[in-house]
């Protein structure tokens, strides 16, 4: 059972998508009352008004911390910080756009699927029993891209890329302490970083609903992601 959850958001330009992330934290911050919580909200050099936002926020619930920084770093490098403060037994990592709810937590506690051995969990959109709202064109992408992953990592997971990943606090400082990737791709880091220090990765049903806004696009983006995998595939632990 978990006792007390350190959640990270990374965060960049959010503006538009926040007020509902801000919505499901404060339902979720009332639901049981016996669990500690501290949300940690890590602003990876906006430029909108995002930082404003939640600096508004910070008032109305004490719970609610923020560390920004001027300039982009990336979704890696603002979770590496995020996780470095943690200071409950859980970490939780999720996105800002809330395509996960972190009432997916009390699921998984109802369903018995956690316990305190030396696992991560990973939300696979992947799995037949998740439940996942999106676009024909990205799920197919998503399944390509994990069919590279497993061939050229030998990772042999169906969802990397989610971002709705829990850990025990003591092991998500491990990993993300030897993150190098600043990028989205620090998620195929973990995995092989996990399998060094022997932690096994399990896969997780989830409810998963495809907001708009995304800031990562796979044919867009496809030579900055090769590069990130180029160098994360000539590190000693690839």
């Amino acid at each position: 059972m978990i006792k007390s959850i350190s959640i990270v958001y990374p965060i960049f330009n959010e503006e538009k998508r926040l007020a509902k992330t801000i919505r499901d934290i404060e339902r979720f911050d009332k639901s049981n009352t016996s669990m500690k919580k501290e949300y940690i909200l890590v602003n990876d050099g906006s430029v909108d008004s995002t930082l404003s936002f939640i600096k508004n926020k910070l008032g109305q619930n004490k719970k609610i911390k923020l560390l920004s920084y001027s300039k982009n770093r990336g979704k890696g490098y603002a979770l590496k910080q995020g996780v470095r403060q943690a200071k409950y037994q859980w970490v939780l990592t999720t996105d800002a756009d809330c395509s996960v709810s972190n009432f997916q937590i009390n699921s998984w506690e109802k369903k018995n699927y956690l316990d305190n051995k030396n696992f991560i969990y990973f939300a696979s959109r992947n799995l037949l029993n998740s439940s996942v709202k999106k676009k024909i064109s990205r799920q197919l992408i998503g399944k390509i891209f994990q069919f590279f992953i497993k061939i050229f990592f030998k990772i042999n997971l169906s969802d990397t890329q989610c971002g709705f990943k829990l850990y025990k606090t003591i092991y998500a400082k491990k990993i993300f302490k030897k993150i190098l990737t600043d990028g989205y791709m620090h998620d195929v880091e973990i995995c092989l970083i996990a399998n060094k220090l022997n932690l096994k990765i399990i896969e997780l049903p989830v409810k998963w609903v495809h907001i708009n806004e995304s800031k990562i696009n796979f044919l867009k983006d496809f030579s900055k992601i090769a590069y990130s995998l180029f160098k994360i595939k000539k590190n000693d632990y690839a």
